[in-house]
């Protein structure tokens, strides 16, 4: 799954395109590597997106598309 469409998913982002535009201002980084939207995310990463001031780590527990709350909730866990 893209880390574009990731982030939405997982409502880390409230939109995609919102998402897209963070990426390619270079404010997502991936195992400490900054990534473009189009980057596959897989089970395992650690995803860093700068908020602001304010950087938020999660890492990834699943890759699945949910549609639920609850199970967005679950597609990640928050590092820092």
């Amino acid at each position: 799954m893209r880390i574009d469409k990731f982030l939405k998913v997982s409502r880390l982002i409230k939109r995609r395109t919102v998402a897209n535009e963070v990426a390619d201002a270079g404010r997502i980084s991936v195992n400490g590597k900054e990534v473009k939207a189009s980057y596959q995310v897989k089970i395992g990463d650690e995803i860093e997106i700068m908020f602001g001031t304010n950087p938020v780590k999660v890492k990834v527990l699943s890759v699945d598309n949910v549609n639920t709350k609850d199970g967005a909730r679950e597609m990640y866990t928050v590092i820092e």
